[in-house]
C-alpha cells in the first residue's frame, strides 16, 4: 500500500510506523482503566495494558480491540443486528460509503464490523474536527483509521479545505485502495429526516474538474443506511431542536464525548445496515447535459432515494407517526404491546427534561420517530 504524500500529513490517519507510540500514550492515558474495563471487563487491567502496547498495526488495533468494542455494543445495548445488500459489493473492489448519520460513533463502527466479517478490508472513516479536543480520542481514531475533516471558517478556508478533502478521498481511493465512509451531510441528522447535502457531491467532483461523470464514478459511491429501533440520543437530539427554535444552538463542554457515550450505552433494540446499490457511470451518464449545479442534486437525489429505501422502519415509527398526527393509519404495523412500549419511552424521556413547553419537545421528539415514515412514502 502506499504511503500518504505529505500534503495530506494534516488530515491523515496514522501510518503503522507512528502506531506503536500512539499504543504505548493509549495505554498510559488517565482514561485508559474505564475503557478497559468496559471493552475487556474479565481481564485484570495490566493484561490488557500489555496488549495493546503490543500492537505495530492499525490493522491489530481495528481487528483486536475495536472489533471487541462493537461486539460489545451489540451484547449489550442491539437486540438484533442485520444487513442487507452486502452482495452489491465486491471484496475487490474498494467504495466510498456514503451514509445516514444517526450516531456519531456508531454509525460508521458498526459498519466495520459488518463488512470485514463479509471479507472486506475496513475503510477509512471521516472524522470530525470539532471531535479532536482530547490526545486520547485523537490516538484512538487516528489509529482507527479516522481522518479529520474541517468545518466552519471563511468561504476561502472552506473551499481550500474542501477541496483538500475531495482530493484526499480521491487518493484514497485510487492509488491507495482504502474504502472511506462519509456522512451524507455535515453533522447527524437530529429531525429523523436524512437527507444529502449537495456541497458533498460537489466536494467529491472538486478534484476531477474537468469530467463530472469520471470524477463520481471513480469513487464507486455506495448509498448506505442504518437504521436504528430506538435512536441514539434522541432525548438529547430533541432538547438541541427545542433550544435551537430561538437561538443559535451552541454545545456545551464535553457535549459530543456525552453523545458518544450515551450512544453506546443506551439502548437501541434492533439496528440494520444496509448497502445500496453503488452509483455507476450509466446512473451518472443520465444526468450529463445538465448544468452542473443541476447534475450535483440530480446525484444527491439518487443518493437519497437509495438510502431512503433501505430504511428499515420498525413499529416504534409508525407508532410516532400515528401519535404526531392523532390517526391510526398504520395501526396494522404495531400491536398494543408495542405502542406500550414507545408510550413508556416517551414518558419517561420527557419526564427527564425541564423545559417550559413540554408539548412542544413532545412534538419535535415524535418526528425524530416519524419523518422517516414520511420519507420513505415519499420516495416509493
Amino acid at each position: 500500500m502506499k504511503d500518504f504524500p505529505a500534503e495530506f500529513d494534516d488530515i491523515r490517519p496514522y501510518t503503522d510506523a507512528e502506531i506503536p507510540a500512539a499504543m504505548q500514550r493509549i495505554a498510559q492515558s488517565e482514561a485508559f482503566p474505564l475503557l478497559a474495563s468496559w471493552v475487556y471487563p474479565d481481564k485484570p487491567l495490566d493484561e490488557v495494558r500489555e496488549m495493546v502496547k503490543g500492537f505495530t498495526t492499525a490493522h491489530d488495533f481495528q481487528l483486536t480491540v475495536m472489533r471487541r468494542v462493537n461486539e460489545q455494543v451489540i451484547a449489550r445495548s442491539i437486540t438484533q443486528m442485520t444487513t442487507s445488500g452486502l452482495e452489491n459489493l465486491s471484496t475487490e473492489e474498494r467504495y466510498v460509503f456514503v451514509s445516514n448519520h444517526r450516531d456519531i460513533m456508531l454509525d460508521a463502527s458498526l459498519l466495520q464490523l459488518m463488512i470485514v466479517d463479509a471479507g472486506h478490508e475496513t475503510t477509512e472513516i471521516t472524522f470530525g474536527a470539532n471531535l479532536m479536543s482530547h490526545p486520547t480520542v485523537i490516538d484512538v481514531g487516528k489509529s482507527n483509521k479516522m481522518f479529520r475533516v474541517e468545518r466552519g471558517g471563511n468561504m476561502r478556508d472552506f473551499y481550500r479545505s474542501s477541496l483538500h478533502l475531495s482530493r484526499y478521498i480521491r487518493y484514497d481511493i485510487t492509488e491507495r485502495h482504502e474504502s472511506v465512509w462519509i456522512a451524507q451531510r455535515n453533522g447527524r441528522t437530529k429531525d429523523g429526516s436524512d437527507r444529502t447535502d449537495q456541497g458533498i457531491i460537489k466536494m467529491f467532483a472538486m478534484s476531477k474538474p474537468e469530467d463530472k461523470i469520471a470524477a463520481l464514478a471513480e469513487l464507486h459511491i455506495v448509498p448506505t443506511t442504518i437504521s436504528y429501533e430506538w435512536e441514539p440520543c434522541d432525548l438529547l437530539k430533541a432538547i438541541e431542536l427545542y433550544q435551537s427554535r430561538t437561538a443559535p444552538y451552541v454545545k456545551k463542554p464535553g457535549e459530543d464525548l456525552n453523545s458518544i457515550l450515551t450512544g453506546i450505552v443506551a439502548p437501541k433494540g434492533r439496528v440494520h445496515l444496509a448497502f445500496g446499490k453503488p452509483i455507476t457511470r450509466d446512473d451518472l451518464l443520465a444526468f450529463n447535459d445538465l448544468p452542473t449545479t443541476q447534475y450535483h442534486r440530480e446525484v444527491a437525489n439518487l443518493l437519497d432515494q437509495r438510502i431512503i429505501a433501505g430504511y428499515r422502519l420498525t413499529p416504534n415509527n409508525y407508532i410516532a407517526h400515528d401519535m404526531r398526527y392523532g390517526q391510526q393509519r398504520y395501526r396494522d404495523h404495531y400491536s398494543d404491546s408495542d405502542r406500550a412500549a414507545f408510550v413508556a419511552h416517551l414518558d419517561a424521556a420527557m419526564a427527564r427534561a425541564q423545559v417550559d413547553e413540554p408539548d412542544v419537545l413532545r412534538d419535535i421528539f415524535l418526528t425524530i420517530y416519524a419523518a422517516p415514515v414520511d420519507s420513505h412514502t415519499a420516495f416509493q
